[in-house]
């Protein structure tokens, strides 16, 4: 069962502007993928993988993403931009069938760059509860490259 809930994290999908692909591919099995554009496989092996693991999941690679890496370069000239799933406390008011206010937790998805990313550390993403979702790609920034 679990397995199918991590599968689940693994899809490309692309549109006339861009390509989405789950941060739940590690990057082995990302340049494996047939469905994931040649080019971006491509960039993915010449930039991205000499200063990351085979092992290691896009989306432990965004989260751990040092602000001066020259990968930031990279994701910000391909027009990255990620889905991230950010735990959100909303101030709850009383009514409609509830007793007194209280805090309500819940998850809120964004788009952010690379960039917005990185500038949070990883302990403040850890305890803001960031999920990495999704990293999209501009198709036409990487015919650039």
């Amino acid at each position: 069962m679990q397995k199918t809930i991590y599968e689940d994290y693994k899809y490309s999908i692309q549109d006339t502007a861009r390509i989405y692909v789950g941060c739940k591919y590690t990057f082995a099995e990302f340049l494996e993928e047939e469905e994931i554009l040649f080019k971006f496989r491509l960039v993915v092996q010449k930039y991205i993988l000499p200063e990351a693991d085979f092992g290691d999941t896009l989306e432990t690679h965004l989260y751990y993403l040092a602000p001066e890496s020259f990968l930031v370069k990279i994701y910000r000239q391909i027009k990255a931009r990620v889905r991230v799933s950010v735990l959100e406390t909303k101030k709850s008011f009383p009514g409609f069938g509830r007793k007194g206010g209280g805090e309500e937790k819940r998850y809120v998805t964004r788009q952010m760059t690379v960039e917005e990313l990185v500038s949070v550390p990883p302990a403040e993403k850890e305890r803001q509860g960031y999920v990495i979702q999704e990293l999209s790609v501009s198709k036409l920034a990487l015919t650039s490259l």
